[in-house]
C-alpha cells in the first residue's frame, strides 16, 4: 500500500466535482483517453505535440506526473487531496483504475475513490504537511512512515511521532512556502489559543472589523460565544451571534442548528459559525442553503482575517501571536 498526493487543481477548481464523484482527477484536459498507453514514450509524444515549447526539465517532470496518475498508483492505495475551498485534507482509498470520463468540461482523466475521512489541516504533524505541501499534482508520499502515520489518523488515534526535516531533505523538492508558512501559524495558534482563547481571538478580528462585541466568560454559554453589532454602542446592524468552537473535530450540523435557534432567541439577523476543525458535509450543505444569514469559519479563514486585520490588534494580543510580513519573489516558468 502506497499513500499518494493528488491535487485538483492549483485553486481548487476540481474539487468539487472530485468529492461529489467520489474520484480523484488531474489537468491535463487536452490529452486523450490514456487508457492503452503501455510506454511513457507514447505518453511523452501526446504531451509534446500539446506543448511544443516546454522545457525539457518541465516535461520530464509533468509526464511523470501523468504517468504515476494512469499506472502507479493501485488499487487500495490511500489518497491524500489537500482542500483549496477549506482549510483541510480529504483522505480516501482508491477504488478503480484509470478511467477517461467527462464528468465535467475540467474533468476528465479519473481514478475511483472512497472517500475515508476530511480532517482539518492541524490534526497533521508539520511533517506530514511539509510532504503534502509539495507543488507537484501527483506524487508518493513516503518519508517518516506517512501511510502508517495516516492509517493511525484515520482510525482515530492523533498521536504521532513527528520528526524534524533535516536540511538536505528540505532541498529536495520544492514545496508551496506560502503554505508550509500558515501552517506553522495554525499549530501556534492551536497551542495558544485553546478553548476560550480562540473565542478571545475571534473577538479580536471582529472588534477589528468595528464591531461592538460582547464575549461571554468561560462555562457554559448557552450556544452564545460572542455577540457583535455595528455602531458606537452596538445598536446597528446587523445584530450578529457568534458561536466558537476550538475542537479538531468537524462540526456536526446539530450546532449550527442550536446556532440558528439562539440567534432567534436574542433577535440576530445573522450568525458566525467559527469552528477550529472545521464541518462535515452536512453541515456545510444546510449552511450554503442559509447563505444571507450563516456564515461558517473554518481555520483558513481565521488565519485570512487574521493577516487582514492583524495591524488593527492590540499590543498585548500582537505578543501573543507574533507575525510579521515578509514579501518574496514569485519566479514561475
Amino acid at each position: 500500500m502506497s499513500l499518494w498526493l493528488v491535487r485538483a487543481g492549483s485553486h481548487g477548481a476540481q474539487e468539487q466535482v472530485a468529492l461529489e464523484e467520489n474520484v480523484i482527477t488531474i489537468a491535463w484536459n487536452e490529452f486523450p483517453d490514456l487508457s492503452n498507453l503501455k510506454v511513457k514514450k507514447d505518453l511523452a509524444e501526446i504531451y509534446r505535440k500539446e506543448y511544443p515549447d516546454a522545457s525539457k526539465n518541465k516535461a520530464g517532470n509533468e509526464i511523470g506526473q501523468v504517468w504515476r496518475f494512469v499506472h502507479d498508483i493501485r488499487i487500495g492505495d490511500l489518497v491524500a487531496l489537500p482542500l483549496k475551498t477549506e482549510s483541510s485534507i480529504a483522505l480516501g482509498e482508491v477504488v478503480g483504475d484509470y478511467e477517461y470520463k467527462e464528468l465535467s468540461n475540467d474533468v476528465r482523466h479519473i481514478r475511483r475513490v472512497k472517500w475515508l475521512k476530511t480532517l482539518p489541516r492541524s490534526a497533521f504533524d508539520q511533517d506530514l504537511l511539509y510532504s503534502l505541501g509539495a507543488f507537484m499534482t501527483v506524487c508518493q508520499i513516503q518519508r517518516n512512515g506517512a501511510e502508517e502515520r495516516i492509517l493511525k489518523l484515520l482510525k482515530g488515534n492523533a498521536k504521532q511521532i513527528e520528526r524534524e526535516e533535516t536540511e538536505e531533505e528540505l532541498k529536495e523538492e520544492s514545496i508551496d512556502i506560502e503554505e508550509y508558512s500558515q501552517d506553522q501559524i495554525v499549530k501556534y495558534i492551536e497551542a495558544k489559543f485553546k478553548g476560550h482563547g480562540l473565542a478571545r481571538l475571534t473577538d479580536a478580528i471582529l472588534k477589528a472589523q468595528g464591531y461592538v462585541t460582547r464575549v461571554s466568560p468561560p462555562g457554559k454559554d448557552g450556544g452564545i460565544d460572542i455577540l457583535a453589532a455595528p455602531g458606537p454602542l452596538g445598536f446597528e446592524t446587523p445584530r450578529i451571534c457568534i458561536q466558537v468552537k476550538s475542537s479538531n473535530t468537524p462540526a456536526d450540523v446539530k450546532v449550527l442548528r442550536e446556532l440558528q435557534g439562539v440567534m432567534s432567541k436574542v433577535r440576530a439577523e445573522q450568525g458566525l459559525f467559527v469552528s477550529w476543525g472545521g464541518y462535515n458535509s452536512e453541515a456545510r450543505k444546510e449552511a450554503k442553503d442559509a447563505f444571507f444569514t450563516i456564515r461558517l469559519w473554518d481555520q483558513g479563514n481565521i488565519l485570512h482575517e487574521i493577516f487582514k486585520y492583524y495591524e488593527k490588534f492590540d499590543d498585548e494580543l500582537k505578543a501573543e501571536l507574533p507575525l510579521k510580513r515578509i514579501w518574496s519573489l514569485v519566479v514561475e516558468e
